[in-house]
């Protein structure tokens, strides 16, 4: 009971920071203007994801304090260990250069710097790494020295992945309220305590973003929420991995909506021939904006879809082997056909003979 207070008192908390950051009189409320990868068409504030991470360790502060009792018997957070004192502090660090960059002052050779540096840090000083990656009928590979490779470039790939996909009212925080709401679960019943109250505290703070984020927009996260919020998963989720809580898969799925939307539009361009660092705006969820169906209703489909993978990602979780493969096929399939779904949607709105 005490933790759900918790989590209720973090909601709140960030509704309200939130309602503030909305404020044009706040001195913290920066202008995001129109631009051509934009799907606004007026200045809006970006700043809120300082209600996110403000009420998030602001949270984490009082679950240590109070000694928060989690929902089962005989778990109990004891608190920040070295560990968790690492993820924190450099999500921290790395919120400080997103809001600098929010304001117009940071280059893109010293962000992406400061994303490979938190990440060398985090996995080398803390030990946070893939140990193995399951191959569902097939069996286990031992990673070695390249799960410590593939640990780094992931989280930095994950931390800019949630800044490329945050185009959209109430996507990112959507994302961010279904992935860790079930990976709380998952901690749950594998009795992480660490994780548990971290991602239910997270969930609780985008919810209460969500509030003002859900469109039409009055403000969005900007990069000092979608880049922390990308590291912090990042991190929770290769933690997850090493401690046993779930395999490489199951946050694969939770996070597929953001995860395979980003990868085919990135190989579709490439292979295209276009540049990728130049702004569009052909991601999968933004083709469904421009195609007609508007914020409100691509963000609730998208929703839908993220409730459907978590229920997968569960399903998955308790299978037996040989089904887990079968699981997989079917989640592959999935999204081959919503590609084509959205392409048909887009060839329905064109002009005849265009």
């Amino acid at each position: 009971m005490m933790l759900l207070s918790l989590v209720f008192g973090v909601g709140v908390l960030s509704w309200w920071l939130t309602w503030r950051l909305t404020r044009l009189d706040s001195f913290l409320c920066l202008l995001d203007h129109p631009n051509e990868r934009s799907l606004h068409d007026v200045p809006i504030p970006r700043t809120g994801g300082l209600a996110i991470i403000g009420s998030l360790f602001l949270g984490l502060i009082a679950a240590r304090v109070l000694g928060v009792l989690v929902m089962r018997e005989g778990l109990a957070w004891s608190g920040l260990g070295h560990l968790e004192s690492w993820i924190l502090g450099l999500t921290m660090l790395l919120g400080f250069v997103s809001f600098m960059d929010d304001r117009g002052g940071v280059p893109v050779w010293l962000r992406l710097g400061c994303q490979f540096a938190v990440s060398v840090i985090l996995v080398f000083g803390a030990g946070l790494f893939f140990p193995v990656i399951q191959l569902p009928s097939f069996g286990i590979i031992e990673l070695g020295w390249m799960g410590i490779t593939i640990a780094i470039l992931f989280l930095v790939w994950f931390t800019n992945l949630y800044n490329f996909m945050d185009g959209m009212d109430g996507f990112a925080g959507g994302m961010t309220t279904f992935g860790c709401g079930f990976m709380a679960y998952f901690a749950w019943k594998a009795g992480h305590e660490f994780i548990l109250v971290s991602t239910l505290l997270l969930s609780a703070a985008s919810v209460g973003f969500l509030a003002y984020n859900f469109p039409p927009a009055k403000i969005f996260m900007g990069d000092v929420g979608s880049v922390v919020s990308g590291f912090l998963c990042g991190a929770l989720i290769v933690l997850g991995c090493r401690d046993g809580v779930f395999d490489v898969w199951v946050p694969f799925i939770l996070f597929s909506p953001f995860i395979l939307d980003a990868t085919v539009t990135l190989i579709r361009r490439v292979w295209q021939g276009e540049k990728v660092w130049v702004a569009h705006r052909t991601h999968c969820y933004q083709r469904l904006v421009l195609s007609g169906w508007g914020h409100r209703r691509t963000v609730l489909a998208e929703y839908a879809l993220m409730a459907f993978c978590g229920g997968l990602a569960m399903l998955y979780q308790h299978a037996a082997a040989e089904w887990r493969i079968v699981i997989l096929g079917g989640w592959v399939m999935l999204f081959v056909f919503l590609v084509f779904a959205v392409r048909g949607r887009e060839q329905q709105m064109q002009p005849v003979g265009s």
